[in-house]
C-alpha cells in the first residue's frame, strides 16, 4: 500500500509536476476546441493547447539543479557542460510564443469577420448544423411548435 509520504515525494519532483499541468492544459484546450460551440473559447482552447505543448517541451530540457545555459568568462567548461540545462527546448519555445502569437492574432481577426458576416460568434449557427441550431432553439422557447429539422429558416425568411 501506497503511503501519503511517498505519494507527496513523488508530487514534490519539479519535472513530473509540470508534466501533469502541461497534460492538463492540453485536455481542457482539447475540450474547449472540440466541445465548445462559441468561436472565442474555441480559440481560447486551442491557446491552452499550445501553452501545454510548450510547457511540455520545456519540462523535456528541465535539469534538476541545472544552471542557465550561458557561459560566462571563469567557469569551467566541463562543469558548465555537466550542469546548464539543455537550451534547445527554451529556443524552440521562444519561437513557438512568437508564431502562437501571430496565429492567435490571425485566429480572433477571422474571428472577428464571421462576427460581423453573421451576426453571432456561434459555430453551429456559422457553420449551419441544423441539429445542434434546432435543439438550441428548441430549448429556449416553451411552445416552438414540431422538433422537425425542416422548421430551421434561413437567415433570409
Amino acid at each position: 500500500m501506497i503511503d501519503t509520504a511517498s505519494i507527496m515525494n513523488i508530487l514534490a519532483d519539479t519535472q513530473l509536476l509540470s508534466l501533469f499541468t502541461s497534460a492538463a492544459f492540453i485536455i481542457v484546450g482539447l475540450y474547449g476546441a472540440i466541445f465548445l460551440d462559441n468561436i472565442i473559447k474555441k480559440i481560447i482552447g486551442i491557446a491552452f493547447i499550445e501553452e501545454g505543448a510548450n510547457l511540455f517541451i520545456l519540462t523535456l530540457g528541465y535539469k534538476q539543479g541545472g544552471v542557465i545555459p550561458i557561459f560566462l568568462p571563469g567557469m569551467n567548461a566541463e562543469w558548465f557542460a555537466a550542469n546548464s540545462a539543455y537550451p534547445l527546448p527554451q529556443a524552440l519555445v521562444l519561437t513557438t510564443i512568437v508564431i502562437g502569437a501571430s496565429v492567435l492574432a490571425v485566429m480572433l481577426a477571422i474571428a472577428m469577420v464571421l462576427y460581423k458576416k453573421h451576426g453571432t460568434l456561434s459555430a453551429s449557427e456559422i457553420f449551419g448544423d441544423k441539429k445542434i441550431i434546432s435543439r438550441n432553439k428548441n430549448s429556449t422557447s416553451k411552445n416552438r411548435g414540431s422538433n422537425n429539422f425542416d422548421d430551421v429558416g434561413d437567415a433570409n425568411e
